[in-house]
């Protein structure tokens, strides 16, 4: 029966799966077959529009930014596969593919008896994050329910934190009632929350580095598609250094440029069709809701949809050069980021919503947890090579080691897995009892909470008092 969920997922894809969960839910808030269809066609379409630009995009950054990491001559004993790779082993193990049906059962049921607000399974193909961590629990300790609890709280703890930002996220991207909840991708909203005062105690928030302030200071220079072509050409120059003199390598530098400003302007015509799906669905459940109690409620949307949003994919090029610095200088990292540098735009979007487009605020939060993020990839890449090569996986030549950049480096979740590592009671009580405290005190003061996350990102908002957004 897993197997054949686990068949479903893989076949038809995330274009066809959110497409029928959304006209589900639509008729369930009595909207109309006919909106509730159209609806459904339009997440479908514009999923598969975000699907064909990041799929035309990534052979024409790949090849640059592995030449980039070459022509740097660090050889490091970890070398990051990607999350790509990461997944197909979370999905072959034993304890992912049980995972699968469980997860399902218990993101409906939190969502059901109001424990979350986030109805996680319309974004099924991310369970993957939490397999990971579980499957390496039962690698080193041997317990089976040791390992299916690991996965349990982190999924918990990713809902917590989905749910924190997802009033900020929904906001900022302009997708009505749409939220992130892959736990790798937003699991740095915490850090961005939390050091967020800091920055702005240390005057950062006067800083106005985002699209809106830069096509205002700098005239069509600062447009979308032409600050795309010119830090495509810049990333393109970092990974012809070597041949710079070479028709080939202007060939390649210039070809970025192009397509990075391609992404720039497709990305936001494409997105504002996804966030047209949720209009009908966003009024047919205001209504309902108003019998419910008046619930505020989110629903989990896959992060390519962010991908292209001029702010995150800006800050995530990048940092694909600040990375590769830090994997360098860093003292007892052994990770080399490669493969996953490409994700970086899926992994800044939280930090992007929580400070509302401030380019400089995303770049200095994302060097700092990243770089704590390969720490952990360093400390769990002999047991997630041990894992990956158990179910057939082959180790890249001139490598020790595998890990994902992506998946693997996360501090907090590294945290809340290492107490299930230890199998020490008294660390996993903590681990649980941390998650009970922060859920409780944010419930009593869920409105408060977003509110004020709402007042943190108005002091990020540029000048002219316009909202940096994509889908606007």
């Amino acid at each position: 029966m897993l197997a054949f969920l686990k068949s479903i997922i893989d076949t038809f894809g995330s274009a066809i799966i959110v497409p029928f969960i959304i006209f589900v839910i639509a008729k369930v808030f009595r909207i109309s077959t006919k909106k509730s269809f159209l609806s459904a066609i339009y997440a479908g379409v514009a999923l598969q529009g975000f699907s064909l630009i990041l799929n035309s995009f990534t052979p024409i950054v790949t090849p640059v930014i592995n030449r980039m990491v070459e022509s740097t001559g660090v050889n490091r004993p970890v070398f990051d596969v990607g999350w790509q790779a990461t997944s197909l082993v979370a999905f072959s193990s034993s304890a992912g593919m049980i995972y699968l049906g469980l997860g399902i059962l218990l993101q409906t049921v939190l969502f059901l008896i109001k424990w979350t607000d986030v109805f996680q399974p319309s974004d099924l193909w991310n369970n993957y994050s939490y397999m990971v961590w579980g499957a390496m629990v039962i690698g080193v300790t041997g317990s089976f329910p040791l390992g299916i609890a690991c996965m349990v709280l982190l999924n918990l703890y990713s809902l917590l934190i989905s749910e924190l930002v997802a009033r900020r996220w929904s906001n900022y991207y302009r997708y009505p009632n749409c939220t992130i909840i892959a736990m790798h991708n937003v699991e740095a909203s915490i850090f961005a929350v939390a050091i967020d005062p800091i920055y702005n105690a240390l005057g950062f928030n006067k800083i106005k580095l985002n699209p809106q302030q830069l096509e205002k200071k700098l005239g069509f220079f600062g447009e979308p598609m032409t600050l795309g072509l010119f830090l495509g050409m810049f990333i393109g120059i970092l990974g012809n250094v070597a041949r710079i003199g070479t028709m080939e390598a202007w060939g390649e530098i210039l070809k970025l440029g192009i397509a990075t400003s391609a992404v720039m302007a497709i990305f936001p015509k494409v997105a504002s069709m996804f966030a047209q799906a949720f209009s009908p669905i966003t009024d047919g459940a205001r209504k309902f809701m108003q019998n419910q109690g008046n619930r505020d409620w989110f629903i989990a949307v896959n992060d390519a949809v962010g991908y292209g949003e001029p702010a995150t994919l800006i800050s995530g090029l990048i940092l694909i050069p600040f990375m590769l610095v830090l994997a360098m200088i860093l003292p007892g990292n052994q990770v080399l980021p490669v493969v996953d540098l490409l994700a970086l735009p899926y992994m800044v979007q939280g930090l992007v919503a929580v400070y509302n487009g401030n380019i400089f605020k995303v770049l200095l939060s994302g060097i700092i947890w990243f770089g704590l993020g390969l720490y952990v990839c360093t400390f769990t890449a002999p047991l997630f090579t041990s894992m990956a090569v158990g179910v057939g996986v082959a180790i890249p030549a001139g490598a020790m080691m595998i890990t994902s950049f992506n998946i693997l480096g996360k501090p907090l979740m590294g945290l809340v897995f290492f107490a299930f590592l230890t199998g020490n009671p008294v660390f996993i009580a903590i681990a649980v009892a941390v998650y009970i405290a922060l859920w409780a005190l944010f419930k009593k003061n869920k409105n408060a909470i977003v509110d004020y996350l709402e007042r943190q990102a108005v002091k990020n908002i540029g000048e002219d008092g316009a909202t940096p957004s994509m889908a606007s």
